[in-house]
């Protein structure tokens, strides 16, 4: 039997790469005969560079960038074709990540994304003609201000101190955002995206994911408001493109995707990027489909398979492409919490949960590769013959 494992990280506790080897150490510890084909994945989110540096062949350009309290970190652009036609792949998690801070750092009213910035200036001045950035796993909600902060639209003083700052924008704090928007306009831009939420709303990035970043349900809108005083600067400094059907302007806060990695989508649709599912861009990239139709099952992963996994997630994503070779897809996850309906309409064909009760969650945290490892062994009994 032939078995792809294809797991997102578990966050906060392994990589993808990680998990993918404890879910084949405890497959292979049940079936020893069988064929496993290892395929750790991203979304866009953390791995995501890691990823394509595997399956591209591609340069990886070492930098030093600020991440969500300014302090430097090391980061990397991924360099691919040739020169005059390079793409460059940043992973926006790489300065602007959650897991760079410490549980009692996490305070998306003061976190930043000008290091998302400072990755974006690498790729340019490394020659890259088109920057796919990797939106997923942030620490930060200010919209992307920072990013346009480094990248010279306005002051960091004013827009690269958080996202509860941004209330406080005056008139001319985007002043240059005319300027920047201009220094891009040769170079395509992909926000390679992990969810399709707006900027502002009840979908959006303050009210969806403000709470996983340490925001109280009062910072949560206060952050709203925030955000909502800034986009309208944004219009002041960069008028909203004309959408070419109805002729009428492109509300870019409401765009699918603008709300991704705390409204870092938002800044890059300023810039003129373009949307596009992260997942199905690194499934694409490592031949995802080929691997499918070659296999006889495939086990994905992620920490808490839940209703964000069913909007752009790299477990749905797998799902509906085992789907379309006819292939079984089942998903180990930390924790399940979406019914067996939902998991079916994606295209699952079983959900096994590491911890089934707050007990068993917090052996899983104490020793996550150990309980993967046993979960998976126990799943191989079903599924090996």
């Amino acid at each position: 039997m032939h078995v792809v494992i294809a797991p997102d990280c578990f966050t906060g506790t392994l990589t993808a790469t990680q998990a993918a080897e404890a879910m084949a150490a405890g497959w292979a510890q049940t079936a020893p005969g069988d064929v496993l084909t290892l395929v750790p994945l991203s979304d866009g989110g953390p791995g995501f560079l890691d990823v394509l540096e595997r399956a591209l062949d591609g340069e990886m350009i070492a930098t030093i960038v600020g991440d969500p309290l300014g302090r430097e970190v090391p980061a990397g652009v991924l360099l691919v074709g040739a020169e005059g036609e390079r793409t460059a792949y940043v992973e926006s998690a790489q300065a602007a990540g959650l897991h760079l801070l410490a549980a009692s750092e996490r305070d998306p009213a003061v976190t930043t994304s000008y290091g998302v910035g400072q990755l974006l200036l690498a790729a340019r001045e490394a020659g890259a003609k088109r920057v796919v950035v990797g939106l997923g796993g942030s620490g930060t909600n200010d919209g992307g201000a920072g990013l346009l902060a480094a990248l010279g639209a306005g002051p960091p003083e004013h827009l690269a101190r958080g996202g509860l700052a941004l209330r406080d924008l005056g008139p001319d704090a985007l002043a240059g955002l005319d300027r920047v928007q201009a220094e891009w306009a040769g170079i395509e831009i992909v926000a390679a995206t992990d969810v399709d939420n707006p900027l502002l709303g009840l979908q959006g990035a303050s009210a969806v994911f403000g709470p996983q970043k340490g925001a109280s349900p009062q910072l949560a809108q206060d952050l709203e408001g925030a955000l909502g005083h800034y986009a309208d600067r944004v219009w002041r400094f960069g008028p909203p493109r004309t959408d070419l059907l109805t002729g009428t302007p492109r509300r870019l806060d409401k765009e699918p995707g603008a709300g991704a990695a705390g409204g870092l989508g938002f800044a890059l649709f300023v810039l003129g990027a373009h949307r596009r599912s992260g997942v199905d861009l690194v499934l694409d990239a490592v031949g995802f489909r080929d691997l499918c139709a070659a296999a006889d099952l495939v086990v994905t992963g992620e920490g808490s398979f839940d209703w964000q996994s069913l909007r752009g997630k790299v477990v749905t994503g797998v799902a509906q492409r085992a789907l379309a070779t006819a292939t079984p897809a089942i998903v180990i996850a930390g924790r399940v919490l979406v019914g067996r309906r939902e998991a079916m309409g994606v295209g699952l064909s079983g959900m096994y949960a590491v911890a089934a009760d707050p007990a068993q969650e917090e052996a899983a945290f104490a020793d996550p590769v150990g309980t993967l490892r046993a979960r998976a062994a126990r799943v191989a009994r079903t599924w090996s013959p």
